[in-house]
C-alpha cells in the first residue's frame, strides 16, 4: 500500500501529466522540461517528504506515550513544536523573514528553517536539562505543556505587532505541507530524519522494559535516566526537521500509534515501532495526495490530518472510560 501511494503521489497532482510523460521524466528521455521539473523537482520529493515525514512524526507520538505512560501525548505536548513555531514566528514576524549570524545571512525559506530548528532544539535542550532535575515524568510532561502555552503566548503578541505580510506567510506555513522540500534539500531532510528513526529501533528493547514500571526497569539494570534523554533527543531531532521544513502538522503522532496498536494488538516495540513509521507513512502520503486533488490548487495538510485524527482520539478516551 506504501508503495502504491508512493506511485500514485507521482502520477496524480494539481497539474494534470499524462502517465506515459510521468514515466518519460522518471527514466530521463522526456523532451518536456516543465513537466519534467514538475515530477522530479516537485512530486518526487514531496512523496518522499511525505513518507519520512509520516514516519518520524507518527513514531515520536509513540515513543513519548511509552515514556510517559500518557495515551494523549504525542510531538507537540512537550513544546517543541511550539518551538518551531516560535522560531519561525521571530524569523517571519520581528525579523523580517532574515537571519544573521554574524557574516552568514539566510533569507526566503532558509530563514525559516533555521528559525524552526533554532526553536524546536533551543526547547529540547530546556526540557533535557530539566529532566536532570525533574525525576517525575508526569511532571516533565507537564513542564512542557506550560512551555507550549509560554510560547504560544509569545506568538500571539508577536502576530499583534507584524506587517500584514508577514502575518499571511506565518500562516501559510502552519498550514503545513510536504511540497516545501526542494530536491536539493531533500538529501539533507531525508540524512536527519533516517538518522533520528534508526535512533528511535534502539529504544525498542528499553521501552518495552519501560511498560513495567520504572522500579522494574531500574531493577533490571536499565538506565531510565540515559533513555529518557536519548528518547527527548530522537523525538526532538524528528519534530525539529519535519517541523521546520513541512510546519507544525497536527494529529499525526497523536493518533497513529493508536491505529498500529488496534491493527496488531500488541504492546511489543519490536513489532509497533516499524508499524506506526508505516503507518504514518502511509497517512501522510494519502493526505498529501488528497491534497492535490483540486486543479491547480492545494489543500492544506492540517485541514486534512484531523479528519482521521480526531475520531481516533475520540474512541481512545471514550475507551479509557470503561
Amino acid at each position: 500500500m506504501t508503495l502504491a501511494l508512493c506511485v500514485a503521489n507521482l502520477f496524480f497532482g494539481a497539474v494534470h501529466i499524462s502517465p506515459e510523460e510521468v514515466i518519460n521524466a522518471l527514466t530521463g528521455v522526456s523532451q518536456n522540461e516543465a513537466l519534467s521539473f514538475i515530477v522530479l523537482d516537485s512530486r518526487l520529493p514531496q512523496a518522499v517528504t511525505a513518507l519520512l515525514g509520516g514516519a518520524a512524526l507518527a513514531v515520536t507520538g509513540l515513543l513519548l506515550q511509552t515514556a510517559f505512560h500518557n495515551p494523549l501525548a504525542g510531538p507537540s505536548i512537550l513544546g517543541i513544536s511550539s518551538g518551531a513555531s516560535l522560531g519561525v514566528a521571530l524569523v517571519m514576524l520581528f525579523l523580517g523573514g532574515s537571519v544573521s549570524f554574524g557574516n552568514l545571512t539566510w533569507g526566503g525559506y532558509a530563514a525559516v528553517v533555521v528559525g524552526a530548528l533554532s526553536g524546536s532544539l533551543l526547547i529540547m535542550g530546556v526540557l533535557i536539562a530539566l529532566s536532570t532535575i525533574v525525576r517525575n515524568n508526569l511532571m516533565l510532561l507537564i513542564t512542557g505543556i506550560m512551555i507550549g502555552y509560554l510560547t504560544s503566548s509569545v506568538v500571539t503578541l508577536l502576530s499583534s505587532v507584524s506587517t500584514a505580510q508577514g502575518l499571511q506567510s506565518y500562516v501559510m506555513w502552519g498550514m503545513g505541507s510536504f511540497g516545501d522540500v526542494s530536491s536539493r534539500q531533500l538529501p539533507w531532510f531525508s540524512a536527519f530524519t533516517i538518522v533520528g528513526l534508526l535512533m528511535s529501533l534502539l529504544l525498542a528493547k528499553p521501552l518495552n522494559i519501560l511498560l513495567l514500571g520504572d522500579n522494574y526497569a531500574i531493577n533490571l539494570g536499565i538506565n531510565v535516566k540515559a533513555v529518557r534523554n536519548l528518547l527527548l533527543l530522537a523525538t526532538g531531532v524528528l519534530t525539529a526537521i519535519v517541523t521546520a521544513y513541512c510546519g507544525p502538522v497536527s494529529f499525526v503522532g497523536m493518533a497513529v500509534p493508536h491505529i498500529s496498536r488496534m491493527f496488531f494488538k500488541t504492546d511489543n516495540h519490536w513489532v509497533l515501532i516499524p508499524a506506526t513509521m508505516l503507518a504514518g507513512a502511509i497517512l501522510c502520503l494519502g493526505c498529501n495526495l488528497v491534497s492535490t486533488i483540486p486543479e491547480n490548487n492545494v489543500i492544506p495538510i492540517n485541514a486534512l490530518t484531523p479528519v482521521v485524527g480526531v475520531p481516533v482520539i475520540l474512541y481512545v478516551i471514550l475507551r479509557s472510560r470503561h
